[in-house]
């Protein structure tokens, strides 16, 4: 049973407060496009698909009628939850001697929601299966503009990415990168053996490239979800196509009565369950503003 229990911890006489981990990145995406406040429920935006043209008059002459198009999108909901047990004696002890576990599991629980803003708005997964689920119709990996990394020219690769987007019509204002892209950054080196981009570091704290806006998480492969390899390192965009806002959110909070999630009633098992939950709408307004950077295939 998928449940924590107090002899998952091995508690000394004198601890050091607080719980390590190893890091896990937030969402990319919320760092590119600033959320927008919405109401409950699937909602339609009209997106300018033919903007008016001036028309130049001569003296006297008649006026002609400006042509313009709009075409609707949607922004559908999406629920993301997260449901942790454990038994009471976990409680116990974390009052106890100061574990740190409740607001441990708590602030992964805010981290998963996070990312999942990722892993629906891009991979159209279900972030606990990492499986396509039939309930997101559209992704940011399903753009048609595709540029394939050679060998190690990663600035090469963004600098083609961000010239399809410049083709389209858009502005490349953000990257979201893969850790392996913004490492390969700043690594590359010079015919002298020089480094090339010196100021990056490694490169896992980039937040701007070539004058766009950056972010890096695992979430744009989705490595840690998603199997075999998605074989995406990045992806080039005007952000601000990309739409989502909070339209509910649940913060975490304890349940010690019921059968949450299917695995049988708390109080029977002497088990209490943390629950953090959020409503996202998510939708794209044109994929045509979105480019993908992906591996070599071998």
């Amino acid at each position: 049973m998928a449940a924590l229990i107090s002899s998952d911890f091995e508690i000394p006489a004198e601890i050091s407060q607080g719980i390590f981990e190893k890091a896990q990145k937030g969402s990319a995406l919320a760092q590119l496009s600033g959320a927008r406040p919405q109401k409950f429920g699937k909602q339609q935006v009209w997106v300018l698909t033919s903007p008016p043209k001036a028309e130049l008059v001569g003296e006297a002459g008649q006026k002609s009628p400006t042509p313009t198009a709009y075409a609707s999108k949607t922004v559908n909901p999406f629920k993301l939850q997260v449901t942790m047990r454990f038994s009471q004696e976990v409680q116990w002890a974390d009052e106890d001697v100061q574990i740190g576990v409740l607001q441990d599991l708590a602030s992964n629980a805010s981290i998963a929601l996070g990312r999942a803003l990722d892993l629906v708005g891009i991979h159209k997964i279900n972030p606990l299966t990492g499986t396509v689920s039939s309930l997101v119709k559209e992704g940011l990996v399903d753009t048609k503009q595709s540029v394939q990394l050679a060998g190690t020219k990663y600035d090469e690769a963004i600098e083609a990415a961000a010239g399809m987007i410049i083709s389209s019509g858009y502005v490349p204002s953000g990257i979201a990168m893969d850790p392996t892209l913004s490492f390969g950054l700043s690594t590359m080196r010079d015919a002298d053996g020089r480094k090339i981009y010196p100021e990056i570091g490694f490169g896992q704290n980039l937040t701007n490239f070539a004058g766009m806006t950056a972010a890096v998480s695992d979430t744009v492969s989705a490595k840690n979800e998603i199997t075999p390899d998605t074989k995406l390192l990045g992806i080039v965009g005007q952000f601000d196509a990309f739409r989502w806002g909070v339209q509910r959110s649940i913060g975490a909070h304890l349940i010690e009565y019921g059968d949450p999630d299917g695995l049988g009633d708390l109080q029977r098992q002497n088990q209490i369950a943390i629950r953090a939950e959020i409503l996202y709408g998510i939708g794209i307004m044109d994929q045509a503003a979105f480019t993908k950077i992906v591996k070599a295939e071998g």
